[in-house]
């Protein structure tokens, strides 16, 4: 794809895709499965249900599964109501993401939501990340808990993605806010990519580093969907034409002022883990970091090795999906 025609793509988008970015999925259309989305692997793991709206994916000694989005995006809100696995869930993850790794290999685009299973008595965690450009060398994860527990019920997950911003919701709380950067150059996500939601074993790393894996005593292990929102500009894998509907409504601020009290306080209450503060990886944060004196004293007691000094004795483990580079978990 050459630079101009990309440059071009994504002013053309941006200039007619319309997306209120700080709505809540109320206000976005709701799909039937087979109108937006294929199945992508798992065969009989992948479930949908007769009314054509929800579908449960599960990971069983056999196979994990997975669904994929017919259309590419270029920004755009996107959203699904979740319902996790519950009991013993250490080594699993279900991950609802967008990615672009098909079609660049060398220098893909990705935004994350990952949720971490865990052993029985502790809480999944919600991992977010956001790749541009194949910069998986910058991991850029954050990790939190929950104010409830994702496996009791149904709560909605979102992603609202800009050419300026992202922003990951939890039941319209948002979350965290990634703004892109000068400094942060290609490493935001700027060209367009597919919609994914998958169940997999991911034992070597998701829970404790490894140490605790996925036990299949427990399975199948059954991720359910529904209410899913892709409401975006879908850009012609082929043509490179963008497809964005002229009557789609204005673009939002973005996080409001109430919101952004819901989201310092969401942060201070519930992240264990942000590449920001990490001085294991990082001597210097990346450009785009802004140090918070609070939150890192805040995170440097609730790890002094990652967040402190910088002295490390026990051995760090790192896992790759796909291109894709992950930090090790813990509880």
């Amino acid at each position: 794809m050459k630079g101009s025609h990309m440059e071009f793509l994504v002013v053309f988008c941006y200039s007619m895709l319309f997306v209120f970015v700080s709505a809540s999925s109320r206000n976005s259309p709701i799909i039937p499965f087979d109108e937006g989305y294929a199945p992508l692997f798992g065969d009989s793991n992948l479930v949908i249900h007769r009314d054509g709206k929800s579908v449960h994916l599960s990971l069983d000694e056999r196979t994990g599964s997975g669904f994929v989005s017919h259309d590419l995006y270029l920004h755009g809100y996107f959203s699904a109501s979740i319902k996790l696995p519950a009991d013993y869930t250490a080594g699993v993850v279900v991950a609802f993401y967008m990615s672009n790794g098909d079609m660049f290999q060398n220098n893909h685009d990705e935004i994350d939501f990952e949720f971490l299973g865990n052993i029985r008595g502790k809480n999944w965690r919600i991992q977010t990340n956001v790749y541009g450009n194949g910069s998986t060398n910058i991991g850029r994860e954050e990790r939190c808990g929950l104010w409830f527990d994702p496996a009791d019920d149904f709560h909605q997950y979102s992603i609202a993605w800009t050419d300026s911003q992202i922003i990951f919701y939890v039941d319209d709380v948002p979350i965290r806010e990634v703004r892109r950067t000068e400094s942060m150059g290609g490493d935001f996500p700027s060209k367009p990519m597919t919609l994914y939601a998958t169940i997999w074993d991911a034992s070597d790393w998701a829970t404790n580093g490894g140490k605790y894996r996925v036990n299949y005593k427990y399975a199948p292990y059954v991720a359910k969907f529904s209410d899913l929102v892709l409401h975006g500009c879908a850009v012609d894998p082929i043509e490179l034409v963008a497809k964005c509907e002229n009557d789609q409504k204005g673009i939002g601020s973005g996080v409001t002022a109430a919101q952004r009290i819901k989201m310092d306080n969401f942060r201070k209450k519930h992240m264990t883990y942000s590449y920001c503060y990490d001085r294991l990886r990082y001597k210097t944060p990346p450009s785009e970091c802004v140090i918070n004196s609070q939150e890192a004293e805040r995170l440097r007691k609730f790890d002094p090795v990652t967040f402190g000094s910088g002295r490390h004795h026990g051995k760090r483990h790192r896992h790759t999906r796909g291109s894709q580079t992950e930090a090790a978990s813990s509880f």
